[in-house]
């Protein structure tokens, strides 16, 4: 469902543009792919690094010197309010896409405060410097915050947009405190503001160091002979599982709405980290138990035992549902993991030296 104000600017033709924090990573990828088949301009915000950090969007990036380029990139970061300040300027936007995180949950365990500063404070400086836009400019801009499953912690499922929070990590804190900024925002200054919870939501450009990925590339290499074991921590965390390119459309659903609102977005359905890699290996026609094993380093301080997403206020107000089962999302990404894997073996095969990182130099 659309609203007025979308449908009459796709009448009128114009070239809408969006901006989005976090466009390097696994949802900003595919978000991109979406807005620019959707006829927008897409600019992106990256962090300045020694080393090429595009890969996920590097299939669909052009030289800016060529004709009819619509995606550009930025260097700036959710820690610096005055760089935030001068892209919005720069860029103009329709709108804003805040996926910019550090969104490992056990990492935030160990860099709580730098989590902090990105995830809750971060958003706050992309919220106050789109606040001084909008009241400078006097344009209507709509802002998506990224919101996460992590935030219901301990709260017993089914979980939906009335469900309190509990979370259970420093990440999921974090990401509590990005959406209650949002919401007050959204109330305070009458800003157009949207938090989506979206919960797990995996694909093949996920990172390597998530569960599910760390699975399917672990299962790649073993099945290739470039790796031996794979070491996992809680085996019992039931997750809500769907596809990443399939959320993404959910985000921007959101933002075409004629009222700012938060919504759940999730498959409804919940299965254990044990069920999804019985599954992966099963694919392979491999016997998970002879490779893998439990390692005490990799269980959370807190745990978060089962989260399920209810999803009907999207499913009827924005006229969502999922299209990529679990099923098809685990033989996805197995699939494309063993190809990755073979890759891998006929590099080593020609004398480069292949890490769990890629090849290494030298």
């Amino acid at each position: 469902m659309l609203s007025s104000a979308e449908k009459t600017q796709g009448e009128r033709g114009l070239l809408k543009k969006a901006l989005i924090s976090g466009v390097t990573g696994q949802d900003g990828s595919y978000l991109v792919e979406f807005l620019l088949k959707k006829g927008y301009q897409v600019h992106g915000i990256i962090r300045r690094a020694s080393t090429f950090n595009t890969d996920r969007i590097d299939a669909i990036y052009q030289d800016p010197h060529e004709a009819d380029v619509r995606l550009f990139l930025h260097y700036g970061d959710l820690s610096d309010g005055t760089g935030l300040r001068r892209i919005l300027e720069s860029v103009q936007p329709d709108e804003v896409y805040n996926l910019g995180a550090q969104s490992h949950v056990k990492v935030s365990f160990e860099q709580p405060e730098y989590t902090a500063d990105v995830v809750a404070t971060g958003a706050l400086r992309l919220l106050e410097a789109l606040r001084d836009y909008v009241s400078l400019c006097g344009r209507k801009v709509r802002y998506y915050q990224a919101g996460s499953s992590e935030m219901y912690g301990s709260a017993p499922p089914p979980q939906n947009e009335a469900t309190p929070f509990h979370p259970r990590s420093p990440y999921a804190v974090a990401k509590v405190a990005a959406h209650w900024y949002s919401v007050n925002y959204r109330e305070s200054h009458a800003m157009f503001i949207c938090n989506g919870i979206l919960f797990n939501h995996e694909s093949p450009r996920r990172g390597e160091t998530f569960v599910t990925r760390k699975i399917t590339r672990a299962i790649g290499r073993i099945k290739h002979g470039l790796q031996e074991k794979l070491y996992l921590g809680n085996l019992d965390a039931k997750r809500d599982w769907g596809f990443a390119g399939d959320y993404v459309e959910a985000m921007w659903l959101m933002l075409q709405q004629d009222e700012p609102d938060d919504y759940v977005v999730a498959t409804g359905e919940s299965r254990s980290v044990r069920e999804f890699l019985e599954e992966s290996f099963a694919l392979a026609e491999m016997d998970w138990q002879q490779y893998v094993e439990i390692d005490p380093r990799y269980f959370r301080p807190a745990e978060v035992d089962y989260l399920l997403g209810d999803a009907s206020k999207a499913r009827e107000a924005l006229g969502w549902t999922p299209k990529v089962s679990f099923w098809e999302l685990v033989r996805m990404m197995v699939e494309h993991d063993m190809e990755l894997a073979r890759q891998e073996r006929t590099l080593k095969q020609a004398g480069h030296r292949v890490t769990l990182r890629g090849i290494a130099n030298g």
